[in-house]
Parts: C-alpha cells; sequence; structure tokens
C-alpha cells in the first residue's frame, strides 16, 4: 500500500490512542537487543490495548509508537483494566530512538541501532 492509498483511508472509530502510566527501555539477552515495556490503566474492562508503531516512508529520528485501546464489540464496560505491554524494537527504531505516544503525552527514549 501507497502513503498516499494509506492516508485516503479513514481512521478506525473503535480504537483510540489512550494514556499510559510509565514506559521504559530494557535490554533483551542478546547484544543490541531492546524491549519496550509500557504500563498503565485501560478505562474499559474489555478494552483490548496494544503498542502499535506508526508507518513511515523514511526514517524518523524518533519512531513514534502508540498505545492504542480497542474496543471490538462497540461498547464499554466501565471499569479499570491495568495493562502491561511489551514489544521488541528491532526494525522499529529511528535514527536517535524511540517515541511512546499516548492521549496526554509523549515520552521519548533514546536507543541505539535504529535506521539511518
Amino acid at each position: 500500500m501507497t502513503q498516499e492509498l494509506l492516508d485516503a483511508t479513514r481512521p478506525a472509530g473503535s480504537s483510540r490512542v489512550i494514556n499510559f502510566d510509565s514506559a521504559e527501555v530494557v535490554p533483551g539477552i542478546v547484544p543490541e537487543t531492546f524491549f519496550l515495556v509500557v504500563r498503565g490503566e485501560a478505562p474499559c474492562l474489555n478494552m483490548s490495548v496494544a503498542l502499535t508503531p506508526l508507518i513511515y516512508v523514511k526514517c524518523p529520528e524518533y519512531w513514534g509508537i502508540e498505545v492504542v485501546g480497542s474496543l471490538p464489540g462497540g461498547f464499554c464496560l466501565t471499569a479499570i483494566k491495568p495493562f502491561l505491554l511489551t514489544i521488541p524494537l528491532s526494525g522499529i527504531t529511528g535514527s536517535k530512538g524511540i517515541e511512546v505516544i499516548g492521549a496526554s503525552r509523549q515520552e521519548k527514549f533514546e536507543v541505539g541501532g535504529g535506521c539511518s
């Protein structure tokens, strides 16, 4: 899919960028590998939460990774649901690092080994 075709599509209505409480980059057991660990609370008991890397045509300085909550059934069972998510950073690291993107804040991390 080209960037123009992607830009022409509308965003999903059942997903939202949600807040996170903390984020950290931790090294893997293999040298020069890193993982992103994000913690927080989803506003709905039935919400699926994922770390979703943004799509880029050229290498960014900081690769954006959104904290996304989805409601497959379309309705929210109002209750707080804690989440702990991990994603490997191989292939989704910018020239300087990554940026975790939540609903009300972003946090940048310097990570080596990214694209150039």
